[in-house]
């Protein structure tokens, strides 16, 4: 049901109620913008409503699992090593799923269950609580300049005051751009308003996570393509309900249905990643700007290098202008070198340059890492025959397959086409006459190894973090230098991952 209806409705186009959904209705504000966005971006109103109700698992109510819990009895009971463990865990009266006790205890399911017949333990309905419930908005922040702390200000005060108001906080790499938004977040919450804060990319959120923690005390709830069916139907019930207060997500998460939406953050917001190209077709920065002015709250546009479009409106006054000139704690910008490779030359079918070779050993034996930065996946991005000059290319798209050696593939990075490498040249039927061309991360990353064979390398590209679970681990795993734990010599290739959320 949308609205009230207006005029003369026949009676034949009634319909029956059936049955009715335990969830709140969807806010007016909400119902609006969905009405706007289809009229701009001529769409029908169900295919933008689609995008609000994209977990109709949500509008039923939570499903319960089954826990356990310990009960409080005198009984002195005969318990293995095993059994005092889950006791222990229990202990603190909080009820948990077997599968949570048994990792936390080192045990099967079937000792958490076989308690339950000494009366040590019972059964009971647990459900899953709406993410970021209970973030904590007086928890002490990091120490501001005196800049950042004006632009803090500036935004909460925006925050207090209620109202539409857009702003552009513009700062180079580093100036301490997030956690000055943060102030105005912590603003946002202590009104009992929920927040939207929009990342680009899936990538993007992983580093976020620890920061939002350590300042707001909890995480926040996550809304991206790779989340799982339960997490998008609790996260989505959550905002539906008023009850989850921050959501960090792609572009899509504009369009969850807030009860008490009080602040937009688009962060990155010159990113290409932000525009929509198929269904609906619309651009989630400049929907971020009509929703936060259709339900009179602020907006904060967050770059080190704005759009021309959002540049343009602050010059224009249409957006607050907010600038960090400088990097936070006095850090300054890194020192660049260009090598010119027709002078310091490569040995044949090799890349890293002898001085590149030369740095990478003097910073890892001063004790720091390494990244080498290559934005092309597969291991050469062209493969041509030596006897005729034939270019192996895509038959659906023209483009020059990529050669991928960790799976022998040649493959297409523009339409997804692969096959395997032909025996004989498709053109001139030469034997074993294919050359690989150029560099590719695969290549570089052959190279590093043969270059430093005790060094513990890592190479991650979008082939090697197919989903978010593994591209978190590798970052994790870089930041904890478990890469380098039983070595002295770490260097990490990276090529630009392509992993982009929807």
């Amino acid at each position: 049901v949308w609205g009230e209806a207006a005029g003369e409705v026949s009676p034949k186009k009634l319909k029956y109620i059936v049955a009715k959904h335990k969830a709140k209705p969807m806010p007016k504000a909400v119902r609006d913008f969905i009405d706007w966005v289809a009229d701009y971006t001529m769409s029908p109103r169900g295919f933008v409503l689609k995008m609000a109700l994209s977990v109709p698992a949500g509008l039923e109510p939570p499903k319960p699992a089954k826990g356990y819990q310990i009960v409080d009895s005198d009984k002195e009971l005969k318990l293995t090593d095993k059994q005092r463990a889950v006791a222990a865990i229990l202990s603190d009266g909080v009820a948990r799923i077997a599968a949570d006790i048994g990792r936390e205890a080192d045990v099967s399911a079937g000792v958490v269950k076989a308690l339950v017949g000494k009366g040590l333990v019972e059964e009971v309905d647990i459900y899953n609580p709406a993410p970021c419930k209970k973030p904590d908005p007086f928890r002490e922040g990091a120490a501001l300049s005196e800049d950042q702390g004006a632009i803090a200000g500036i935004l909460k005060d925006a925050v207090k005051s209620g109202g539409y108001h857009a702003s552009l906080l513009d700062g180079v790499t580093g100036a301490g751009k997030t956690e000055v938004y943060f102030e105005a977040v912590a603003a946002a919450l202590k009104k009992g308003k929920q927040v939207l804060i929009l990342l680009p990319e899936i990538a993007l959120s992983n580093a976020f996570l620890d920061r939002f923690q350590k300042r707001f005390g909890c995480a926040p709830a996550m809304w991206h393509s790779h989340l799982s069916k339960g997490a998008r139907r609790t996260t989505w019930r959550g905002v539906a309900e008023g009850h989850t207060k921050v959501v960090i997500g792609a572009r899509s998460a504009l369009f969850l249905p807030y009860q008490h939406l009080g602040l937009i953050v688009v962060d990155e917001e010159h990113d290409p990643a932000y525009k929509q190209e198929d269904g609906v077709i619309y651009h989630a920065r400049d929907m971020a700007v009509v929703r936060a002015h259709m339900g009179g709250f602020p907006v904060c546009l967050v770059s080190a290098t704005p759009s021309l479009e959002t540049i343009h409106n602050a010059w224009l006054g249409r957006y607050e202008h907010l600038h960090l000139p400088d990097r936070f704690g006095g850090a300054r910008m890194p020192d660049i070198e260009a090598i010119d490779m027709r002078v310091d030359k490569c040995d044949a079918q090799h890349f890293i340059s002898p001085t590149l070779k030369n740095e990478i050993i003097d910073t890892v034996r001063s004790g720091s890492q390494v990244m080498l930065f290559l934005n092309r996946r597969g291991y050469a991005p062209l493969t041509l025959c030596r006897s005729c000059g034939h270019r192996m290319e895509c038959p659906r798209c023209t483009a020059w397959l990529v050669e991928h050696k960790s799976n022998s593939n040649l493959q297409c990075h523009h339409c997804g086409y692969a096959t395997r490498p032909p025996q004989h040249c498709p053109e001139c039927s030469e034997a074993d006459s294919f050359a690989a061309c150029g560099p590719g991360v695969e290549r570089v990353y052959e190279e590093a190894k043969a270059y430093f064979p005790d060094a513990n390398i890592l190479m991650m590209a979008s082939d090697t973090a197919e989903n978010n679970d593994q591209l978190r681990k590798m970052l994790q795993d870089i930041k904890d230098d478990k890469i380098g734990k039983f070595i002295n010599l770490i260097s990490v290739l990276l090529v630009k991952l392509k992993i982009q959320s929807t």
